[in-house]
């Protein structure tokens, strides 16, 4: 029998090509995995968001899969979260959910061959951040600090939760005498009401009718350490009274000078808290001391008359944690029940 040896040799560069140089397949050498862009991401919510792409080439090979990836690190991939929206090429859109709040995630779109996975653009996004209105009609921005959220302002309202006004005093002999829940604003200037909010006695704060807005509380001294703590404060720091901790106040703080004075020590703001020096109404009505020192109740009394709060002040970076006559006006944050 004759071999033709032209021919066995060309069969056998076929067979290696196949088995042994990567990208080779018997699919066709010309094949390749699916090119495919990313939309943009638009109706983004709490925890929601749509996004989507286009199969631009299926690479020479039918398109079995598509839809997006997402995740919290730069480069997404179909091992991560992902969504299925149909196969083929053109155009599909995706609905991604059970996203966490407030907070930023990476996604592209994919599309699957029998080469391999093709990936479409990088994109980012910011789930949304919860507001929060109060009885007045305030609304509030939020941020999720470890397991607690809060509101990212200081309160403005102006009544109760159940529409019972607070008694707004701007007499300074009139706010030392008295035992009722009342507000002002510092210097009796409602120019600060926006940026700073407003000042309450410690009668407000323990008004039954409950001066927070639906779903939230002014914070325990418990709420409060729970926050310094998550910042890195130790337990047994937490408990003590005084400026207490190392960078925890600074981590509180708005960084810069455009409200705090220099200079700020420690201001980091990486909490996102965004704490103002809205200063504070002393117990015989004076005010003092905006722009250096944000004062804020805590709903919890160890004597009483003195209420515990927490201070921050341009020249610290730690917080300080102290008892305070009630008749004093502070600044109010909520926590969410």
């Amino acid at each position: 029998m004759k071999i033709n040896i032209n021919h066995f040799i060309a069969v056998a560069f076929v067979f290696l090509a196949t088995v042994l140089i990567p990208g080779c397949s018997s699919t066709g050498s010309d094949n390749t995995v699916p090119v495919v862009t990313t939309s943009a991401v638009c109706n983004i919510t709490l925890t929601t968001a749509e996004c989507g792409g286009c199969v631009t080439s299926d690479g020479g090979a039918a398109v079995t899969t598509r839809g997006v990836c997402w995740c919290t690190n730069p480069t997404p991939a179909i091992e991560d979260n992902n969504t299925t929206d149909g196969s083929g090429t053109g155009s599909f859109t995706s609905n991604i959910s059970s996203l966490a709040e407030a907070t930023t995630y990476y996604v592209r779109a994919y599309a699957t061959n029998n080469i391999g996975t093709g990936y479409g653009n990088i994109l980012s996004f910011q789930t949304g951040v919860e507001t929060v209105t109060d009885i007045d009609g305030n609304i509030y921005n939020t941020v999720k600090i470890g397991d607690q959220w809060w509101l990212m302002e200081n309160l403005r309202v102006t009544h109760y939760r159940n529409g019972d006004p607070i008694t707004h005093v701007t007499d300074g002999d009139t706010w030392t005498g008295l035992y009722y829940g009342a507000f002002c604003e510092y210097n009796n200037n409602l120019d600060y009401v926006e940026t700073y909010g407003r000042l309450y006695n410690w009668y407000a704060v323990d008004d039954s009718r409950s001066i927070a807005p639906e779903g939230w509380h002014v914070p325990t001294d418990d709420d409060w350490k729970q926050l310094e703590m998550y910042l890195g404060m130790s337990q047994d720091r937490a408990d003590t009274t005084g400026w207490r901790g190392t960078d925890e106040g600074g981590k509180l703080k708005e960084s810069g000078t455009t409200h705090w004075t220099s200079p700020n020590e420690g201001a980091t703001n990486e909490s996102g808290f965004t704490a103002l020096p809205g200063g504070y109404r002393g117990p015989l009505g004076g005010y003092y001391s905006m722009g250096l020192f944000g004062g804020f109740w805590s709903s919890t009394n160890r004597y009483p008359i003195d209420m515990l709060h927490r201070g921050l002040s341009y020249n610290h970076s730690q917080v300080i944690r102290d008892d305070i006559d009630r008749r004093h006006g502070l600044s109010i944050r909520c926590v969410r029940d």
